[in-house]
């Protein structure tokens, strides 16, 4: 009897087990979403501001301070290194230099008398040399006071357009008052500020896209020109220049968001971030879950490039469900496959680059940094949605570069 027993009880725990592993295999399948890799162009990008100026121009401010007299009508037009844009008071110089002119003349008459005496003897020797040097002195004071009269005036200090103009004719101006911008309107530049510790990625040459509020939709062009070797210690920014192409309908003085793309891939297999778990993600092959190890290229806010044994058109679960193991039978609820990049439009967007599927569209602003905290490597993928994945992902690490800035600077204060 107690074999028999131990036997029954044998069976019925075999028949248990069996009817759980049938029950998990094949009974208790788990509802999943899931999308489709695909492939697609992908870039990182750095995020920085700036604001348009003109490669080569220069500021006109005055040297005294004084009540303006005369000012040009003249912005928009074209000027020659030298010419007069406006003058200062000048009455007190002048009338200090006719007072001069005057004492000046006197003394050349006295010197005249003297020279005619100069051989009668040595007292007239001496006298003729102290009017001659009384002579040259004033020569030299008229010259200074002319100096002194001419620097109240405004002249253009390069050949260009006065891009600006400011101030009115009576109003008191000095040396902390620019009244005249002037510069070739052609070619313009972005002065942009980066966060240092993405300097080191961005080198001369490097496309950028620029987005500014004028013109909501599209994404405009430019090109690293040059890199500011110096950084500001305190803002923790250095400056770059973006040079911008001649057709550019930017204008001088307009602020942009600036993307600089220092890496890029003409084509990936991109996944939704949410499908990464770790170094895996899960694919679905005949209705079970088989988790293939990768590695993480690109990383952009929503998208992820990953390198390993997926291939374009495999379905992965996302998000990943770490809590199901392989060979878990699942059953799709909704497939959300990503959209392949949609390509530039003509009409408002440069034509498509070899290596991008499309121009970044506009994305919201960021707000802005207490330390201009640029984004730690701001990374943009273009799958999903590539027409903005450049922007949005650098704005999105731009802001995480504020949030880890301001608890840093909360953990010092504590």
């Amino acid at each position: 009897m107690g074999v028999l027993r131990i036997l029954g009880i044998a069976v019925l725990a075999a028949a248990a087990g069996g009817g759980y592993y049938g029950y998990t295999t094949y009974f208790n399948v788990q509802t999943v979403t899931t999308t489709v890799a695909t492939a697609a162009p992908v870039s990182e990008a750095i995020y920085g501001t700036g604001t348009v100026e003109p490669a080569r121009w220069a500021k006109v401010v005055p040297l005294q301070r004084r009540r303006l007299t005369e000012l040009c009508t003249c912005e928009g037009q074209t000027v020659k290194a030298g010419q007069v844009l406006g003058r200062q008071d000048d009455t007190e110089e002048r009338n200090a230099l006719n007072e001069l002119q005057i004492s000046s003349q006197q003394a050349q008459r006295d010197l005249d008398r003297a020279e005619k005496d100069r051989t009668k003897g040595d007292l007239q020797q001496k006298e003729y040399e102290q009017r001659w040097t009384q002579v040259q002195e004033y020569k030299s004071r008229i010259s200074a006071q002319q100096t002194r009269i001419d620097q109240l005036v405004l002249r253009a200090p390069l050949d260009g357009m006065v891009l600006r103009r400011d101030g009115e004719v009576g109003e008191i101006a000095g040396p902390t008052d620019v009244l005249f911008w002037v510069g070739p309107p052609l070619p313009m530049q972005v002065v942009a500020e980066v966060n240092e510790e993405e300097i080191n990625r961005i080198a001369v040459g490097q496309k950028a896209f620029l987005r500014s509020e004028a013109f909501p939709g599209r994404a405009l062009r430019a090109s690293v020109s040059q890199i500011t070797p110096k950084g500001d210690p305190t803002r923790k920014t250095f400056r770059v220049y973006l040079l911008l192409p001649n057709d550019s309908p930017l204008r001088i003085g307009m602020s942009v968001e600036a993307n600089i793309i220092f890496r890029e891939k003409p084509s990936a297999i991109v996944v939704p971030a949410e499908a990464v778990s770790g170094d895996i993600v899960q694919t679905v092959n005949n209705g079970r879950i088989a988790r293939v190890p990768v590695r993480v290229g690109i990383r952009g806010s929503r998208n992820v490039e990953v390198i390993g044994d997926v291939s374009r058109g495999m379905t992965v679960l996302s998000p990943a469900r770490s809590d199901l193991a392989d060979g878990t039978l699942v059953r799709t609820e909704r497939s959300k496959q990503a959209p392949a990049p949609e390509e530039a439009t003509p009409d408002d967007q440069p034509s498509t680059p070899p290596a991008l599927a499309s121009q970044p569209q506009i994305a919201p602003a960021a707000p802005a940094a207490p330390t201009m905290s640029a984004p730690p490597p701001a990374p943009a993928v273009a799958s999903a949605s590539s027409d903005d994945a450049v922007i949005s992902s650098a704005i999105t690490a731009h802001i995480d570069s504020v949030v880890n800035d301001a608890r840093r600077n909360v953990s010092k204060f504590r």
